[in-house]
């Protein structure tokens, strides 16, 4: 991608294409992607299962993921909506059925697989030059919220379309 789109980062009309493309500058070995996948799934299941244990209805579950894929479905390809819903309803089918016996075992999750994530550029370091991507997407609250927001999307995409 040597061109970038005009429009500003924004929260509402994200250009996915581009997200992809600049995920691909460090992101571009099938190994990194699979690590970050099974990280996501510890992460987005300490942070359901916290909710859950705070607010014990499945209901909650079923609100906090159709807000998060209402959020996010403008602006995905059908197919990697249809992919995230499934991750989405997979992980809150897990949380329901296995919940762990005391609420902070989930902080203890979520450093856990956060760290995994982390650790897994130490054994997958190439990165492609990212310039072009720096310019719009600066480092900063809004960027740290696209990448939370669209880091599932991404590597699904990755992981069961682009191959």
């Amino acid at each position: 991608m040597n061109r970038l789109s005009e429009h500003p980062m924004s929260l509402i009309d994200v250009e996915f294409e581009e997200l992809y493309q600049r995920h691909l500058c460090r992101h571009s070995q099938f190994g990194i992607n699979v690590i970050h996948l099974i990280s996501l799934w510890g992460i987005w299941y300490s942070f359901y299962g916290i909710v859950y244990g705070l607010i014990p209805s499945p209901w909650i579950m079923v609100v906090l993921g159709s807000s998060f894929l209402i959020l996010i479905a403008s602006n995905l390809p059908i197919l990697v909506l249809v992919a995230t819903t499934l991750f989405v309803a997979g992980v809150c089918t897990f949380t329901y059925y296995v919940s762990l016996p005391w609420l902070w075992l989930y902080l203890i999750v979520f450093l856990l697989f956060h760290k995994i994530q982390v650790w897994s550029h130490k054994f997958y370091p190439i990165e492609n030059d990212m310039t072009i991507f720096n310019r719009k997407y600066s480092p900063g609250i809004l960027r740290f919220f696209l990448v939370l927001l669209y880091e599932i999307p991404i590597v699904l995409r990755y992981l069961f379309l682009d191959k």
